[in-house]
């Protein structure tokens, strides 16, 4: 049941290897806060692949930390709690056993989900924290009992399967009691296993010209940390892994016996035996599609769980009607509290001086650029959640550090500078925050940073007195149009004080017009 401070729900996601608890609380709003992220290692699926069944031990195991969780979810207030099983459970003959034991003992009603519908939750989980438009992605997600791959874009999947190839999987079947190094040919059988039971999901997959490969689950953030702590980052960008690194990594590991390898930096010790064979699987799966790097995603099946369960309840527009970038910009905004009326107004008062200083000759800014100075309006005042006083430097926190989704860090850069120079003084080189920009990216805040300035000013006392403002130009001066419904007087001297950053930056003298006007101006001047 919604209330005014919202509903609280959880999500568990049962693993091969791992448990893993999300536990959100969803906003009257549609801004979400997460309160938990937890995640225990239990091995559920320890010997169960020449078994066939989920071991006493483990089943132990994974029951008493299950009934860990729900109490954890229940401390935060979980009315709900979505709980799914996957590959070690829907492989045991004695599924049905260790279902009734979680309810019974834990307290869990869990559903077990096939590997397509776990290829299908983990799509979903990432690529909704990703921006992606119509480009097709593959996407790979590696578990302790099986691998899930996929093929889609922003809007909808075009292909899934789940392949039973996972990191305990394999170690029990070709690693299994092994703690000294591991040989080239030992290596070389790993491969050879993994790429005859995934050849022809790969040649599917290739039919799509996939360009784009991301990557999710334990197995492959750990390897991506500890390529980065071994070899750097090297011309690779943020959280993506080359294929060139991961290769030297999985030698490296392979040189060490396992009391060494749990030692090395970056690695998680729970890992240390089964991380050769996730190496494997992902070092086949990249070569043998030609892709030369992987991005690496937090996001997971849980993730997938969360946007599913939106999707089924009254938030399907905030799911359905918004970009991953624009959900995340105004979750961050209302879960700040902003003035959401007053920053829209701003946006849209922000882009009309964008487009018009473009056809005027004004700047030289793109389309993406202008996509970035409308989610920095939309945020710029959110540092007031904080405190009133110094918000500017406030908001600058925020957006830099809330993980937008959907970003890179550059445009995470360029959208807090621009929103930290919307008051007070004007981008200086001798400013950390500016200066830790490239030349490129301190240009384009010089100008996003003056149309915030000036559409903040235009809707000062959040009044929405001023309904349009656009830029004509001559050779030396910048001529500000203003459409207003009433009287603007205070507006207006609020723009005029910032005649010397229009100089600086626009290289023309400013001059104020005012128009009046009946009503607001049209659509597409608005944030789309």
């Amino acid at each position: 049941m919604s209330t005014t401070s919202g509903r609280v729900v959880a999500f568990v996601d049962i693993g091969t290897n791992s448990v893993r608890l999300l536990v959100v609380r969803i906003l009257p709003n549609q801004s979400l806060t997460v309160l938990c992220d937890d995640k225990q290692v239990v091995r559920l699926g320890e010997n169960e692949f020449d078994a066939g069944e989920l071991q006493p031990a483990a089943m132990e195991r994974a029951v008493r930390v299950c009934r860990q969780l729900v109490e954890v979810a229940r401390h935060y207030g979980a009315e709900e709690i979505v709980a799914v099983a996957t590959s070690a459970m829907r492989e045991a003959r004695n599924q049905s056993t260790m279902v009734r034991r979680l309810r019974r003992e834990a307290g869990l009603d869990v559903h077990v989900i096939s590997g397509v519908e776990e290829a299908r939750l983990v799509y979903l989980g990432v690529a909704t924290g990703l921006n992606l438009g119509e480009r097709p992605a593959f996407f790979v997600d590696i578990g302790g009992g099986s691998t899930e791959l996929a093929v889609g874009d922003q809007n909808a999947h075009r292909y899934l399967e789940s392949l039973p190839l996972g990191a305990i999987r394999l170690t029990t079947m070709f690693l299994r009691d092994e703690t000294g190094p591991i040989s080239s040919e030992r290596y070389a059988q790993l491969q050879w296993y993994v790429r005859n039971v995934a050849v022809y999901a790969l040649q599917r997959i290739k039919a799509h010209g996939v360009t784009l490969a991301v990557g999710s689950s334990g197995t492959i953030e750990n390897l991506a940390q500890i390529a980065e702590r071994a070899f750097g980052r090297g011309s690779s960008a943020d959280n993506v892994l080359g294929l060139d690194r991961l290769e030297r990594t999985a030698r490296m590991l392979c040189e060490l016996p396992l009391d060494k390898r749990r030692s090395v930096p970056g690695i998680n010790p729970e890992r240390a035996d089964i991380i050769i064979a996730g190496a494997a699987i992902l070092e086949t799966l990249m070569s043998d599609t030609g892709l030369s790097q992987i991005q690496v995603s937090r996001r997971g099946l849980r993730d997938g769980l969360l946007v599913d369960y939106l999707s089924r309840t009254e938030q399907t527009p905030w799911v359905t009607q918004h970009s991953v970038r624009r959900r995340s910009v105004l979750q961050l905004g209302r879960a700040c509290g902003f003035d959401e009326s007053h920053c829209q107004t701003v946006a849209t008062l922000a882009l009309q001086l964008f487009d018009s200083g473009r056809r005027a000759g004004l700047h030289t800014l793109r389309g993406a650029d202008r996509e970035l100075l409308e989610y920095a309006a939309l945020l710029h005042d959110v540092g007031g959640f904080l405190s009133y006083h110094n918000q500017h430097a406030h908001t600058y926190y925020l957006i830099r550090n809330y993980d937008l989704l959907g970003f890179d860090e550059r445009e995470i850069a360029i959208m807090a500078t621009s929103a930290l120079y919307h008051r007070r003084s004007l981008p200086r080189k001798t400013h950390p925050e500016f200066a830790s920009l490239d030349r490129a990216a301190q240009g384009t805040v010089e100008v996003m940073s003056l149309f915030l300035r000036l559409a903040e000013s235009l809707d000062r006392g959040h009044t929405g007195v001023v309904r349009g403002a656009r830029w004509k130009a001559s050779r030396d001066r910048a001529v500000l149009s203003v459409e207003c419904v009433r009287d603007c007087e205070l507006q207006v001297w609020a723009v005029k004080t910032h005649e010397r950053a229009v100089e600086k930056v626009l290289g023309r003298r400013l001059d104020v017009e005012v128009l009046r006007v009946g009503k607001a101006p049209a659509a597409e001047n608005k944030p789309g």
